[in-house]
């Protein structure tokens, strides 16, 4: 459960049909060190949810989600990974990171 202060922010990116697979694959072994970035800037609870024709959804729990966009932005492991997951998306212009744009909550049952 969130806490008062955290937010909940969920987003859309589009898969590669030809790349399913190999994104779910790349997934299982997310490297340590991106995940312990992902935590130490403040992303909790972080989800993805991939259906079969590749529509992706992302949720994160955070105080700031800009903020934590920004100090993401500022790390070399993250660099590394966006440059290995860019081709796997459709419709995207820059880094994956860069193409998440967070969907307005219109209902929350706590």
């Amino acid at each position: 459960m969130a806490s008062e202060g955290t937010k909940r922010v969920c987003f859309l990116l589009k898969v590669r049909q030809d790349r399913l697979e190999e994104y779910k694959e790349r997934h299982q072994a997310v490297w340590p060190e991106m995940q312990d970035a992902l935590r130490a800037t403040g992303w909790h609870n972080y989800s993805l949810f991939l259906r079969e024709d590749g529509l992706l959804v992302g949720y994160l729990e955070t105080d700031d989600f800009a903020a934590a966009q920004e100090a993401m932005a500022r790390t070399g492991v993250n660099a590394r990974w966006q440059a290995e997951m860019a081709p796997f998306f459709e419709d995207l212009d820059g880094r994956p990171d860069e193409g998440m744009r967070p969907l307005p909550e219109v209902f929350h049952l706590d």
